[in-house]
């Protein structure tokens, strides 16, 4: 049975406000084949999300020179809870909507000094005129439409505090995966989503049809070498807690987890099993399957 892919990326996020190595930083693991076409892991751990892109440009390019296709994972939100879209009168496609809207209104310094929390306040003054749904700031960030710590607000008409997948993770990991509308705070993922999407949209960019974003170009469904018929890479959300992650003796915590999501992959589609893992795992009504595709998204595995 041909594999669907035939190397695997995974990257586990930072929204550091400074230059950040080894432990809570941003690090890139990369399975490929040796010229012997054994697969073989090497990770990198750039210190800005600057720095981080040029490796990525670098390893992508490299792969498609290779005429390798890529699996590309990363673990932070790549959408937003039914209803975000409308509420912030997107244009377009709701997802690609609000990556729009997110590459435009994000500045992020090669210092790693970016504006997340402006524009978490900048999303809720446009969708609620309230400190809410994004909460949580350090107090010198704080302002009439973010909030230090998480508002009790009525949710009649708003968003849910959560996407389908994350409820579908519920104890998963030590919590299961947390909410995107909260941006500061340990183990929390809204900043990452905030300072990680409009990455996401420039290598997407840059791979123009040669680039799938799943599940929203590709849809909620099990995926055959025949649906990625000229795609050199795909790009997707993963959740370190669904695997099992052992770090070996003086490994950093965050390379184990990018070590074992890659390991976890190759395992799967080299049994043939990887592409069932882009669909429903169950019963889902048309409703869920239309919101996952066009503006939430979903964790693969979830």
């Amino acid at each position: 049975m041909s594999r669907l892919f035939s190397a695997y990326v995974m990257i586990d996020w930072s929204a550091a406000a400074a230059p950040r190595q080894g432990k809570d930083s941003i690090w890139i693991g990369v399975i490929k084949r040796d010229i012997r076409f054994r697969p073989t892991f090497e990770a990198f751990n750039p210190a800005t999300r600057d720095a981080a892109m040029v490796q990525l440009r670098e390893i992508l390019a490299d792969l498609g020179r290779r005429g390798e296709r890529v699996l590309v994972g990363v673990d932070f939100a790549l959408g937003y809870p039914e209803g975000t879209a409308s509420l912030l009168k997107v244009k377009g496609e709701d997802w690609a909507g609000l990556w729009a809207f997110l590459a435009k209104d994000v500045v992020d310094k090669p210092t790693n000094v970016n504006n997340r929390f402006q524009v978490a306040a900048k999303m809720n003054r446009l969708m609620t005129d309230q400190p809410w749904p994004f909460w949580g700031c350090p107090a010198n960030d704080a302002q009439r439409w973010l909030s230090t710590t998480k508002p009790d607000y009525d949710r009649t008409g708003l968003p849910a505090d959560l996407r389908r997948t994350e409820l579908a993770t519920k104890g998963k990991g030590k919590s299961g995966a947390k909410s995107v509308w909260q941006v500061f705070g340990n183990g929390t993922v809204g900043s990452q989503a905030i300072t990680g999407i409009p990455r996401v949209k420039a290598l997407a960019d840059d791979l123009g049809d040669k680039g799938r974003v799943w599940p929203f170009q590709t849809g909620w469904k099990a995926l055959k070498d025949a649906d990625l018929e000229g795609v050199d890479a795909v790009f997707a959300e993963i959740y370190p807690a669904l695997g099992d992650v052992r770090p070996e003796p003086g490994e950093v915590p965050d390379r184990a987890q990018v070590r074992a999501l890659c390991e976890h992959f190759l395992r799967l589609d080299e049994a043939g099993k990887l592409g069932v893992e882009f669909g429903p795992k169950s019963e889902v009504s048309e409703a869920d399957i239309a919101a996952v595709e066009r503006e939430e998204g979903w964790i693969l595995g979830a």
